[in-house]
């Protein structure tokens, strides 16, 4: 799994430790901001789900389409999300026995 900090705003406020990455069990590129302090649950949480987003684009415009915007995705981040995210990955030991589907 990769992980790499990013800054996130929804305009009136910003999120400096956001994370992005690929999920390699999940293959999807998932998307997490703004913790909340009590309960540690994200107010944006993106790509929770098997193959949700399995590509780096559909997920940056789901962020936009609910008011996120990312900032600070490095060129060399993309590269190495989408090197991982590339080769093809088997179905998990939970998938082969019907518990995830």
């Amino acid at each position: 799994m990769s992980r790499y900090t990013v800054q996130i705003t929804n305009g009136t406020t910003t999120d400096d430790e956001g994370t992005i990455g690929y999920d390699r069990p999940l293959r999807t590129f998932f998307l997490q901001a703004f913790p909340d302090p009590e309960t540690d649950e994200c107010a944006l949480w993106l790509g929770a789900f098997l193959e949700e987003y399995p590509t780096l684009e559909p997920i940056i415009e789901a962020a936009r389409t609910q008011g996120y915007e990312v900032r600070g995705l490095t060129k060399e981040m993309m590269l190495a999300m989408l090197k991982e995210a590339g080769p093809p990955h088997p179905p998990s030991l939970g998938e082969r026995l019907g518990i995830v589907r």
